[in-house]
């Protein structure tokens, strides 16, 4: 059963940058589709970014040019770079993973961490 933990949320000012860290729990990142997702308040959790097992990277267009999903130089660690965060960012940021879909839908994915919040102020 893959486990994911995700870290790196906190505050920040609008026009700054973010880095979440995805910890997860197999050596075996190449079988996996994987996915950083992002919940406001009343609103249904979207994808932010995916990266399928080819290694080709799809984003939300209110993210495309400032975030930047890639897999991390620490021991099975994939990332979320975030930058220019604008107030609309805030929220709390998932990642996902599956090993048989690979998409932008939450039914896509049958692995979530518990989440890390992002606050972005103006």
């Amino acid at each position: 059963q893959l486990q994911l933990m995700e870290s790196g949320g906190g505050s920040v000012q609008s026009g700054g940058s973010l880095t979440l860290s995805c910890l997860y729990s197999e050596n075996s990142y190449g079988n996996y589709c994987w996915g950083w997702f992002c919940q406001a308040p009343g609103k249904e959790r979207e994808a932010v970014a995916v990266l399928d097992t080819g290694g080709s990277r799809s984003y939300a267009d209110s993210v495309k040019g400032r975030f930047t999903v890639s897999r991390g130089n620490a021991k099975n660690t994939l990332l979320l770079q975030m930058e220019d965060l604008r107030p609309e960012d805030t929220a709390t940021y998932y990642c996902a993973a599956d090993i048989n879909h690979c998409g932008t839908e939450t039914w896509d994915f049958g692995y979530w961490g518990q989440g890390t919040q992002v606050t972005v102020s103006s």
